[in-house]
């Protein structure tokens, strides 16, 4: 079947040189490997794609401890999350004929279908609900999270269709829906968390979060209304983490990338001129935070790191309380944001 993971993976790697001229066109070929700066086709030399031999299209990188085959490849350097899109674009690589969906994803209002990515998303996150009282609030209140019902950016889908990529099974689960917007505030893709009904954890799946649409340059804005600039912004990994951030800065802009890679690749907005961004405790992270302070910084924009005392600001907030939060973030703010946003 040419639209299976193992297939498409077999015929990329039989076309290894070919994939990185095309997706790491800033590397370049040493030997049997091609080498490259990391997944955002930087120049460099920390990541190796083997070319030739049984490994052929295995790669790894040195500096953020990714690594995996060419579709795990493409989907880092287009900014893809569904496997339905990751597969969508090898085959458009490999020029293989697009595969029609299946009849019952077709049925299915929120299964993939023929239009657009971006069009999907909107038609999803149209037909969910506001958080308040569903799942969804729940699930974010046992995270230590209070105010999210106040966020538009987030809503609840009580039955969201959700497919296990290796059993191919299909069902529908309740999920936060959070929109994902560029910087005009016109909506390019969603991200979802499904959720067991009780609301108390993740749905137990292989995958309970997915993003669909265009993410690369984008993010789920909080504190922002469509089209409002602030010379101040907050930018992080996660969900959970960005919102853990506005309960102690409930005034301040914010804005979830959804990655590590993505938040090296965010699109600042013009009146941006300093910029918080939220650290994550691993490798990846430091990445991305590096990728988006130099983007900020060629652009004139003092880029400041928040670091929580945990792996990240949302463990921060459940494991050592607001109290503690508050203390450590009122030492990194420059003063006048202190004063400004800081909820003491």
């Amino acid at each position: 079947m040419t639209g299976s993971a193992s297939d498409l993976t077999d015929r990329l790697a039989r076309h290894a040189e070919a994939v990185c001229r095309h997706y790491l066109s800033a590397g370049r070929r040493s030997g049997n490997y091609w080498i490259a700066g990391d997944t955002g086709n930087n120049k460099g030399r920390s990541l190796f794609v083997r070319l030739t031999g049984p490994r052929a299209g295995r790669w790894s990188d040195a500096a953020t401890g990714q690594y995996g085959d060419l579709l795990d490849l493409i989907r880092a350097t287009c900014g893809l999350i569904a496997f339905a899109d990751v597969a969508a674009e090898a085959r458009l690589f490999l020029n293989l004929p697009r595969l029609e969906p299946m009849a019952a994803e077709r049925r299915d209002p929120n299964a993939p279908d023929s239009r657009s990515t971006a069009a999907r998303a909107g038609l999803l996150f149209a037909s969910a609900v506001p958080i308040a009282g569903t799942v969804a609030e729940r699930y974010l209140q046992s995270r230590g999270i209070s105010g999210a019902a106040s966020h538009r950016a987030l809503r609840f889908h009580p039955s969201c269709y959700y497919r296990d990529l290796s059993t191919g099974g299909t069902t529908g689960l309740p999920a936060l829906i959070a929109a994902v917007t560029d910087v005009e505030g016109r909506l390019t893709g969603v991200h979802r968390t499904w959720l067991d009904p009780d609301g108390n954890g993740k749905a137990r799946v292989n995958e309970p979060r997915r993003a669909l649409g265009r993410l690369i340059g984008n993010g789920v804005r909080f504190n922002m209304p469509p089209g409002s600039q602030s010379p101040v912004l907050a930018v992080g990994e996660g969900i959970e983490t960005v919102l853990s951030l506005s309960e102690i800065l409930p005034g301040m802009a914010m804005v979830a990338a959804l990655s590590a890679h993505h938040l090296a690749a965010f699109l600042l907005p013009a009146a941006c001129k300093r910029l918080y961004i939220a650290a994550d405790a691993d490798a990846a992270g430091r990445h991305g935070v590096e990728g988006l302070g130099r983007a900020a910084t060629a652009l004139g924009v003092l880029p400041l790191v928040l670091t929580p005392e945990l792996g990240d600001f949302n463990e921060d907030l459940r494991r050592l309380g607001s109290s503690r939060l508050v203390a450590n973030l009122a030492r990194q703010l420059v003063p006048d944001d202190a004063t400004a946003y800081l909820s003491r």
